[in-house]
């Protein structure tokens, strides 16, 4: 018997998910990989230092060969072949009821960005994903108000997405020590669900987030292989996509497709997480690499219409799906013109990426699922996906992945003060245990605040001038910050947001991911 405690507060039902059969299945992935996971975050440090001393960001030479063989991913598992719509969202009762209903074809249950993980949380949601799974799911408000899952409702496949590789859980001890937190997220839903998914014809999929090498997918190949062993389902039963949201990664997607192999289904193109990589990975290799306003970095910027484009021709090479990005607006139904204003940006968005030949894309709020699925019914027709367009004329090189001084843009103090008043607001939100934030008319996520608060860092450390004349240094930064804190007003844990703001924005040394002191700050 393995060692496994649960030190983490009361959660109601929770024995029905933290069995002690359950407990083991984790505690099982921590001392077979949880050695691994350590040796990869340690890789990564060193190569962002190796980069920081002037070794380049490239394709790797070792290889090659991958890149160059001819080779294909299993076809889509059933449930994944038509996903022109997928709706993200956190897993919360109701939100999650609103996803199961809106007509997307894939629903991301996101135990990631969108979610802060609170322990409540983080049972709740896997109690979630359980009843989802059954058709089970129902929730009464505070007020009285009932929430059901349509009986009518064509629901959508259910995929959920675990945390990265960089989270513990610390409210789970193996042997005294905390477990990886992707160990719990993916190891309690495939330890419950695996089995049922298949037998109603669909399957246990995933999302995997914040990758940075080909070796990450090997360690996720490696679990998967493992579980369905141990749970006597059929090699090759899990499947995921992985998320495309680092620098790094851009360098290497046939390697993780390829690493992944018979669980692989598709790669997603994350736009906020991958300008935090960029900010992150070249935070001092000098103003060339310096990023204007975040709202200025749109997918038409030349860097990233080449992280996209190779993105498809990778894929579909492959036979793998390529899924766009998130349509972050929030369409208003009280004000008109905010709706349509809303709806246009979307509708072009969605646009470009149907006409570049992704097979579907991300939304954020049930009423911009008709839009998306308009645009790419437009393309598409009546094909399920557009696997057979292979973008042949798609050629990337690492200068076009790399052109960060290429992106249109100006730096300026508008673009400041709304980095820190987003990431302030958003973290007031996730300490107070909401990690999807609708702020300004889009919806934030932990994503959103990591570029934002890395910004400001950057611009400190590169004395960036601002379109005002100002030059942003620390003292500057403070002073917006009193101002922007005094104008939001009353808000649960706003100090405590403020005080975290500061001290991932303004440390010396960057913090490599906010997630980390945050968690410190919560049950």
């Amino acid at each position: 018997m393995i060692d496994v405690q649960v030190v983490g507060p009361e959660v109601q039902r929770s024995e029905e998910v933290l069995t002690p059969e359950a407990l083991q299945f984790i505690g099982q992935l921590q001392h077979l990989f949880g050695a691994s996971r350590d040796e990869l975050l340690a890789t990564r440090a060193l190569r962002r230092q190796a980069i920081a001393d002037g070794e380049p960001l490239d394709f790797r030479s070792e290889t090659a060969d991958v890149r160059e063989m001819d080779w294909q991913v299993p076809p889509p598992p059933p449930g994944l072949t038509r996903r022109r719509v997928e709706i993200t969202g956190p897993t919360e009762p109701k939100m999650a009821i609103n996803a199961l209903n809106c007509g997307a074809d894939v629903w991301l249950a996101d135990l990631e960005d969108a979610n802060t993980p609170h322990w409540h949380n983080v049972v709740t949601g896997q109690l979630v994903l359980r009843d989802a799974v059954r058709g089970s799911l129902s929730f009464t408000s505070p007020e009285g108000k009932q929430y059901a899952v349509r009986p009518d409702a064509v629901l959508p496949t259910i995929v959920p997405r675990p945390r990265g590789w960089h989270l513990d859980e610390r409210h789970v001890l193996v042997d005294g020590d905390p477990v990886v937190g992707a160990f719990v997220d993916a190891g309690l839903y495939l330890f419950h669900n695996a089995v049922s998914q298949l037998e109603r014809g669909s399957g246990p999929y995933f999302y995997l987030p914040k990758m940075e090498s080909h070796l990450e997918a090997r360690l996720w190949a490696d679990v998967f292989v493992h579980c369905e062993r141990e749970l006597g389902i059929p090699r090759g039963s899990i499947r995921a996509t992985m998320l495309i949201e680092t620098i790094p990664a851009a360098f290497e997607m046939d390697e993780m497709l390829y690493e992944l192999r018979e669980h692989a289904t598709g790669l997603n193109a994350g736009r906020w997480d991958y300008l935090f990589s960029v900010v992150k990975v070249f935070r001092d290799a000098g103003p060339e690499f310096v990023l204007p306003d975040r709202s200025a970095v749109t997918m038409t910027a030349p860097m990233m219409r080449a992280y996209s484009e190779q993105l498809v021709a990778t894929c579909h090479r492959r036979g793998a799906m390529a899924i766009g990005g998130m349509a972050a607006a929030i369409p208003s139904r009280r004000d008109a013109e905010a709706n349509e204003r809303a709806l246009a940006k979307v509708r072009e968005d969605k646009t470009r990426e149907a006409g570049d030949g992704f097979d579907g894309s991300w939304v954020a709020h049930p009423d911009l699922v008709g839009v998306c699925r308009e645009v790419f019914e437009g393309v598409l027709g009546d094909a399920d996906n557009q696997l057979t367009r292979q973008r042949d004329d798609v050629h990337v090189t690492r200068e076009q992945l790399l052109d960060v001084a290429g992106v249109p843009g100006e730096r300026t103090e508008v673009g400041l003060r709304a980095n820190v008043e987003v990431g302030i607001r958003y973290l007031a939100a996730w300490l107070s245990g909401n990690g999807a934030v609708g702020i300004h008319g889009l919806m934030e996520d932990a994503a959103t605040a990591e570029i934002s608060r890395s910004q400001v860092w950057q611009w400190v450390r590169s004395g960036v001038v601002l379109d005002t004349g100002e030059t942003v240094t620390a003292e500057f930064v403070h002073r917006v910050i009193e101002e922007e804190v005094a104008g939001i007003g009353e808000l649960d844990r706003l100090e405590d947001a403020r005080r975290l703001f500061e001290q991932v924005a303004l440390a010396d040394e960057f913090p490599d991911f906010l997630t980390l002191p945050a968690y410190a700050l919560i049950d």
